[in-house]
């Protein structure tokens, strides 16, 4: 199974559409994850033209959005458990990841997806993996844009990111 992983998209506020590079992959994979700060459904719609989507809601969603998606998720994807949390709650003072970890401290998972931070991370903490795709449309301090893509065989999971320059 091949995911798309996308956070930070804050739609329509830095973007109108979603870049090329990301549409371009995602029409290949078979699941979308968006890990919140989706602002507007809209970009739901866009997304949702390319491959089936389940997200969570970030800081900056509506309750619209809260409501559809909720703010906090597990799902089980070809036996591997993953937890999805946009990454600013719970506070741990450990940054976003240490969030994110805080998160599904009490819970079995494979892999925690988080974004918030607009930071690509990947990084292997106690047998979990960490993934934060960083940001399609809004790269503040990274030197570019980017999103992510998970590989899951036979509960087994790899990640990478997507890096580009433009997000047109």
């Amino acid at each position: 199974m091949k995911v798309g992983v996308v956070s930070d998209t804050h739609m329509t506020r830095m973007s109108k559409a979603l870049p090329q590079a990301l549409t371009e992959e995602f029409r290949k994979v078979d699941l979308i994850l968006h890990l919140g700060d989706w602002v507007d459904m809209v970009v739901y719609d866009q997304l949702a033209a390319l491959a089936p989507v389940e997200g969570i809601a970030g800081n900056n969603d509506g309750w619209d959005i809260i409501q559809k998606f909720g703010e906090r998720k597990i799902l089980q994807l070809d036996g591997v458990r993953i937890g999805m949390v946009h990454g600013h709650t719970p506070y741990s003072g450990k940054g976003t990841d240490g969030n994110a970890l805080k998160a599904f401290a009490d819970e079995e998972v494979d892999c925690i997806l988080f974004g918030h931070s607009h930071q690509p991370l990947m990084r292997n903490e106690n047998g979990i993996l960490l993934f934060n795709p960083g940001s399609p449309t809004d790269k503040r301090r990274e030197p570019l844009y980017s999103f992510g893509i998970l590989d899951i065989e036979d509960g087994a999971i790899s990640a990478r990111h997507v890096f580009y320059e433009s997000k047109k």
